[in-house]
């Protein structure tokens, strides 16, 4: 016996739901910009976190995204290769790298954003204050 009538009151079953539908909606959107979503996800973050104060270094990056430091690495990596980023040594810490974005890097960060940002107001609502309270305290719980 389960709580629910259906799948479709479960939350956790609609999370899933809108989960895959944003993803493909976010895919649909980056694909003409060229972009993967985690690509666009450590493209957005560098430039948030460059924005907000310093380069990152390539590790903080991997937290601030959530993303596998490996995977970081390779993805940067791409992401270096076509001009997006650019890294250097940290003069701190010789073992880190510091990632910066290059010009075209920001220009492209800037207008993934916007149109990631679009698609969240298009499936979210514009005042989406009351869901981000919801989902942040999800998180703070775990």
């Amino acid at each position: 016996m389960t709580r629910f009538a259906g799948p479709g009151d479960s939350p956790g079953f609609l999370l899933w739901h809108v989960t895959l539908a944003w993803q493909r909606r976010i895919r649909q959107t980056l694909e003409p910009l060229g972009l993967t979503h985690v690509q666009f996800v450590l493209l957005a973050c560098c430039w948030w976190m460059e924005t907000h104060g310093a380069p990152p270094r390539q590790q903080e990056l991997a937290a601030r995204a959530g993303t596998d430091i490996k995977m970081t690495s390779q993805v940067i990596a791409r992401l270096e290769a076509a001009g997006l980023v650019t890294r250097t040594v940290d003069s701190g810490d010789t073992r880190a790298k510091l990632v910066r974005l290059t010009e075209n890097g920001r220009d492209l960060a800037g207008r993934a954003v916007t149109a990631v940002e679009r698609v969240d107001v298009e499936m979210f609502g514009a005042e989406a204050a009351p869901l981000l309270r919801t989902l942040r305290s999800v998180l703070d719980a775990e």
